[in-house]
């Protein structure tokens, strides 16, 4: 607080809270004035204490609660119940696109598991052909004669595939 400034009192626009206790009016110098920011209660002090009211009301006028007719009571009891049907249609909706995904899921690790072995199946065989190939290479004549290592002129791949 400035020199020269009133402290302000309990009923100061500044003042945002008002207390019950009757010594809050005795100790304004250590309320703070509003920060051109928005003031707001700290965390601690949220909500009010039962002994304190915020000055200004949250409520606009006109927003009471007005009493209901028995038409209005009809109404709300409809609307709940269309309400009502509506959650239980949009969880039964969700259910079963959680059950058919499961479902969808299985399907594929099924599928998965048969791919897999096919993997491991064809594994095996190339290993098996790897290895028959290597043993035929060692006693192949076509491979050992010295002759199958000069450059023979071939035939044009393309020619030889053409109707004569």
């Amino acid at each position: 607080m400035g020199p020269g400034e009133k402290p302000p009192t309990p009923n100061h626009p500044l003042v945002f809270l008002k207390l019950s206790s009757p010594r809050a009016a005795e100790r304004p110098q250590k309320l703070r004035r509003a920060s051109r920011t928005c003031a707001r209660p700290s965390v601690a002090s949220w909500p009010p204490a039962a002994g304190s009211v915020l000055q200004r009301s949250v409520a606009a006028p006109g927003n009471q609660p007005q009493p209901q007719s028995p038409e209005d009571d009809d109404r709300k009891v409809r609307r709940r119940e269309k309400n009502r049907v509506a959650a239980q249609r949009s969880r039964k909706k969700q259910t079963q696109k959680a059950d058919k995904l499961h479902e969808e899921y299985e399907c594929l690790e099924q599928e998965n598991t048969v791919l897999r072995r096919e993997i491991g199946k064809l594994t095996e065989e190339l290993k098996h052909l790897s290895e028959a190939l290597k043993e035929h290479e060692k006693m192949c004549p076509l491979l050992l004669c010295p002759m199958n290592f000069v450059p023979v002129p071939r035939p044009d791949p393309v020619a030889g595939c053409l109707p004569r």
